[in-house]
């Protein structure tokens, strides 16, 4: 494939994943948030969430799930998502949420605090609010706000995808600065969760201040 087919390619499944967006927009909707979260599933760090208000005419190809993507290419899209978003917020719960409230609701409170953020963000530069927040999978109690939860919408819409690229490269980043304060543990290359090396690393040196208590109660 050369490069100008790989590009038109990107062109066509960025307008595909616009589909949601642009149904809304269609609707009367203005600024639409797309949210996710990143950190679910690991034993140590915080859970991050982020939501992301693009423009309509939001035209940088290459964004999707941030699984999907390779480290270098999440670093290269992630300032360009902020430079480009229209407003951005990102909301956090530490291991100590987790423990105290469990994964699921603190994942909600995180992706409650990301969209708060923004909203005020877009306040500010805009002079309005949210018209409808675009949620991975999930709905949100008491959010105030017209949603929609799309099974795997990481993957189905842009300002999902761009929402879990930015929460994505926001984690990893913390979880390198908090390899270098609890060496041991791998947590440069495996972000908290289980791998091999992470257990050898309990096993050796025990818990340590930002291991998920709740996810580990046989080292307790």
């Amino acid at each position: 494939m050369t490069k100008a087919e790989r590009e038109e390619m990107l062109r066509v499944k960025l307008q595909a994943m616009k589909r949601y967006e642009n149904e809304l927009y269609a609707a009367g909707a203005h600024y639409i948030g797309g949210v996710d979260e990143v950190g679910r599933g690991p034993l140590a760090g915080p859970v991050v969430a982020a939501c992301v208000i693009l423009p309509e005419d939001f035209d940088v190809i290459g964004v999707d799930d941030s699984k999907k993507l390779s480290e270098k290419k999440r670093n290269e899209l992630a300032p360009v998502i902020r430079e480009r978003a229209l407003a951005y917020g990102l909301g956090m719960a530490d291991e100590k949420v987790i423990d105290s409230i469990n994964i699921l609701e603190a994942t909600k409170g995180a992706m409650r605090a990301a969209v708060a953020k923004a909203e005020k963000m877009l306040l500010e530069r805009a002079g309005a609010g949210i018209d409808h927040v675009l949620f991975d999978a999930v709905t949100i109690e008491d959010l105030g706000k017209e949603q929609t939860a799309i099974i795997k919408g990481d993957a189905k819409s842009v300002s999902i995808a761009a929402a879990s690229i930015f929460a994505k490269v926001t984690r990893d980043a913390m979880m390198v600065e908090y390899a270098k304060q609890y060496p041991g543990y791998s947590f440069e290359s495996n972000k908290g969760y289980g791998t091999r090396a992470h257990f050898e690393g309990i096993e050796k040196l025990g818990l340590c201040p930002i291991h998920r208590r709740s996810f580990l109660t046989k080292y307790i």
